[in-house]
């Protein structure tokens, strides 16, 4: 089995040995996957329900580990929403056995027959899911991360290699002793989740290199440093995350106490998330009714506005929005305002300085809400409800690796179907070609 990270997170002494370790967990990583690949459902159900007993036999053993690496985070000055991201509690860890289960009670994607059809020569083609083989996991902070990107891979038949941030690394070496305890009582190989046992940056750029052939696809889940970097080294294939840059627009048929609600939440129920939002967008028709007190309820929350001329010119405590707020994403307590010249000024907006991940429209006009989500070029658009709900986990997915921005293959939340291929199944009766 695998040294955990504390165990051996200063052990590689330089960059030849961190190429020897990466590359031996690459072929044990598709060692694991080809039996994965012919694992069956009922074995991988078995090890997901016994991660999530694991886990919560290990609550005790977690929270310690996380303590230690909250305690760290605090000394070395991290931001209040990077160490929230980072701190787990017995609900949270409670919401990770849960997320297990979930995924462990939906249905196996290997094997499902997307598409069948008989062609005029008596030829059968199905086309079938397949894993994709091995999947590296590049993120930061989040340590429910280790277990939700396991477990997906997992009932997806995929190995996992997950290289998580340092400052976390405690706690996902406690969340990972128990996603291992899970495939040992299943009988499934240990090195089918692998957590990268060094903090050496140079492990990340042998992930990107592909581990001789080994890694399959990479998904980065961070910040935009991480992310640009990965997509500029990556000689694999990447599930692009960016960042989550996302907006609120309040529409001239926006009931008020609806948008309030929204936006409040939308913004503050968690502020370091990717699906907070980062920008709020009040139409000019109703800025005489909305503005003041969507703002005022947001500032009783806690939130520090930036807005334009004219939110500045209505509101109180309020600082001027500079040109490069409309494209920051906070992740924290702060929030960016500006009135827009209705539908047009919010899609011109949107269609500037969004990231493609989840922006949302309060309206009770149907024929604006159809334009805004068909016009936005986002992975996730939505209307009358929170950013929030830009999760996995909420669309019923058990879980996700991420919000994948990008426009091929997987988009949006990123679970167990996203994390499959296909195959065409060919079945004949002795036909050939002429």
């Amino acid at each position: 089995m695998l040294t955990t990270p504390e165990q051996s997170a200063d052990s590689a002494g330089g960059d030849g040995s961190v190429e020897a370790t990466m590359l031996a967990i690459g072929r044990r990583a598709r060692a694991a996957a080809d039996r994965l690949a012919l694992a069956s459902a009922e074995q991988k159900t078995r090890a997901l329900t016994e991660m999530a007993k694991a886990v919560r036999a290990s609550v005790p053993a977690i929270l310690a580990a996380n303590g230690d690496d909250v305690a760290d985070m605090k000394a070395a000055g991290t931001s209040q929403a990077l160490i929230d991201r980072g701190t787990l509690s017995a609900e949270r860890i409670e919401a990770i056995a849960t997320s297990i289960e979930v995924v462990a009670a939906l249905d196996d994607p290997v094997g499902q027959i997307i598409a069948d059809w008989r062609r005029p020569n008596g030829l059968e083609i199905e086309r079938v899911r397949t894993p994709l083989g091995v999947v590296g996991i590049i993120y930061e902070s989040r340590p429910n991360v280790t277990a939700d990107a396991g477990v997906l891979c997992l009932k997806a038949g995929n190995a996992a290699i997950l290289r998580g941030g340092s400052d976390t690394r405690r706690s996902a070496a406690a969340i990972h002793r128990a996603l291992v305890a899970g495939l040992e009582a299943a009988g499934l190989p240990a090195d089918a989740i692998q957590v990268v046992p060094t903090r050496d940056r140079a492990a990340v750029g042998h992930m990107l290199s592909g581990l001789d052939g080994n890694v399959d696809v990479i998904v980065p889940r961070g910040g935009r440093g991480l992310v640009e970097r990965v997509q500029a080294e990556a000689r694999v294939p990447v599930f692009a995350h960016l960042e989550g840059l996302c907006h609120l627009f309040v529409h001239a048929d926006a009931d008020l106490d609806m948008a309030r609600t929204i936006a409040v939440n939308a913004k503050m129920r968690r502020t370091g998330i990717c699906g907070a939002m980062e920008t709020l967008l009040i139409d000019r028709a109703v800025v005489d009714t909305h503005l003041g007190p969507i703002v005022t309820a947001l500032q009783e929350a806690g939130c520090a506005i930036r807005g334009d001329a004219t939110v500045v010119a209505r509101c109180a405590d309020v600082a001027p929005a500079s040109d490069d707020d409309w494209a920051t994403e906070y992740l924290d307590a702060i929030l960016s305002v500006k009135v827009v010249d209705g539908l047009d000024g919010a899609l011109d907006h949107i269609a500037r300085y969004s990231s493609h991940h989840t922006d949302a429209i309060v309206t009770a006009d149907e024929a604006a809400a159809t334009r805004f989500l068909a016009t936005v070029d986002s992975a996730i658009v939505v209307h009358n409800a929170s950013t929030q709900f830009a999760d996995g986990g909420e669309f019923g997915m058990g879980a996700e690796i991420g919000i994948a921005t990008g426009r091929f293959h997987a988009r949006g939340p990123v679970g167990v179907e996203q994390l499959t291929s296909f195959k065409y199944r060919v079945h004949g009766t002795g036909q050939t070609r002429p």
